[in-house]
Order: C-alpha cells, then structure tokens, then sequence
C-alpha cells in the first residue's frame, strides 16, 4: 500500500501544528512494570493537543480468558474494534496522524503499526519522542483534547501481513523469525513475565533499542539498513515477534526506514508461543 516516510522529526512536527490542517497527535507513553505510568506522564504535560492511548484499553484486545494463551499478553484487536477506535481517536482517512512515546518509541511504533495495519497511510512516528519536542523548542500542555465527532474508519482489508502460531510454527524451516526482546530474555538467562524462559527455535536476536543513537532517534537508513542485512535476513521472509506483540513493530518501523519492505509480525509472539508446552523452545 502507499506510504510516507515513517519519521518526523520535531522541527517539521511544530511547522505542520501551525499550518491549516495540522495532524493529529496520539500520546502512547507507557511502562510494562507500571501500567499507569505512561497516562500519569500524559497528564503532567504532553504535547498540545494530543490524546493519549493506553497500550492495554486502546492498543490492545481484552486477553484471553483462559489466560495469555491466545493472541499473548497484548492480543490485537480486531480490524472492527480497531476501525471504532480509530474514529474515537480523530482518525480519519486524509489526515496524518503522528505517534509518540517517551521511552525509543515503541509504544508509538505500535500505534504506527496498528493504524497501517487497518490500512491508513498517512501516520508517522515523532523521531526522539517528547525529549526530542523539548530541545526543538515545544512546549507541554496538560489540557486534555475534547472527544472528536469522527465515525469509524471506513472497513478495509487488512494492510499489513502477519502470521498466526500454527502457521509459523509449521513454517520454521523456511521462514526467518526475528525477536525484538533483549538479549539476556533471548537467550533464556531471565524471563520477568512470560510463561517459559528461551526464544522460538531458529530465531535471530536485534533488541529494539540498537535501532536508536545514543539521542534516542533512530539511526540513519544506511545504519539500519547495513545492520539488518548483517543478520543474513532476506526481507521478504522475515517474521517479527518480541515478548508480545509491541516492541517487534520498532523493528518492523526500523526495516521499513531503512527500505527493506513490509515484513510479518507474529502478533502473539513469544508470551503465546510459550504458553503452550507443546511448542519447541529454544536456549542460548
């Protein structure tokens, strides 16, 4: 499907607010071990105008009631329940829509990910998040933005591929999986919050937060892009995962910006994968 370039950087954010049709902002501050965090952060000051997501109540599925077995510990929502909320958030078909966190972007790149997925093209992730804003020069506001009057977004088909656990676990041999997770929870030495310790057999390791300088923005294409191929990955194969979900869409951003195409994200990842004992595990 169309698309525009995944970043903006704030100098071209604080042009575009004060233009005629200024995009919408979508604050996805959040923090796993605390999730009211990312909302308290949102109150105490974000960017002007901007509503907030929770990744849990907005960027999330209920969980399965049985447990985080089917669809992991951030089940998607479906592309129905999506389309309602998007039109709850102000998206609307022709408007850009810009993402942002305080913690690399992750979060944001969720929200990216998400709204692509339900097919709109005109969404991008703010480079370097609220630290970014700041030392461009933008203030914090701690209004909160009124309800739009937005309907649902119109029903498409699903624009973004992805794959489900039968089918990647069917297609091991052939296909490269690529975990976002940080290395010591790859390899099994901690597991804080899943089900069992290791990583899907065959997968290769890029923790989210090497797609970042040391400023928090992401690094440049050619670094992206020489990074990846490094990890002997053939775009069109590659199948993103993390712990649930969330963190495998920086990737996924990150691919994308160096131009490697759209991969596929499996998004029960490794909270559903190992939740079921009869699904190979790997250490190491």
């Amino acid at each position: 499907m169309p698309s525009i370039h995944p970043l903006i950087t704030a100098t071209e954010l604080r042009t575009l607010l004060d233009s005629a049709q200024p995009p919408l902002l979508l604050d996805c501050g959040f923090d796993l071990a605390n999730p009211s965090a990312g909302e308290q952060d949102y109150q105490a000051g974000h960017l002007p105008g901007a509503r907030y997501l929770h990744l849990d109540r907005d960027l999330s599925a209920p969980k399965s009631a049985a447990g985080p077995i089917q669809g992991g510990r951030h089940p998607l929502p479906s592309l129905a329940m999506l389309a309602e909320r998007a039109g709850a958030w102000g998206v609307t078909p022709e408007r850009l829509v810009v993402c942002y966190d305080r913690q690399g972007g992750p979060y944001a790149a969720r929200a990216w990910w998400m709204l692509r997925w339900l097919g709109h093209a005109q969404v991008r992730v703010l480079d370097g998040g609220v630290n970014a804003w700041l030392t461009a020069g933008g203030t914090l506001d701690t209004g909160v933005a009124p309800a739009p009057a937005a309907g649902p977004y119109p029903a498409r088909a699903p624009a973004m591929p992805t794959v489900d656990a039968p089918t990647l676990l069917a297609s091991l041999d052939s296909v490269q999986v690529l975990d976002a997770r940080a290395p010591e929870r790859y390899r099994g030495e901690v597991e804080p919050l899943d089900a069992q310790a290791g990583h899907i057999p065959g997968a290769r390791n890029r923790f989210f937060k090497d797609n970042l300088s040391a400023d928090g923005r992401f690094k440049s294409v050619d670094e992206l892009r020489q990074e990846f191929l490094a990890l002997g990955l053939l775009p069109g194969q590659v199948i993103h995962q993390c712990g649930s979900g969330v963190t495998a869409c920086h990737n996924l951003l990150a691919m994308a910006l160096a131009g490697l195409g759209d991969a596929r994200l499996y998004p029960g990842s490794w909270s559903e994968w190992s939740a079921d004992p009869t699904r190979p595990v790997a250490r190491g």
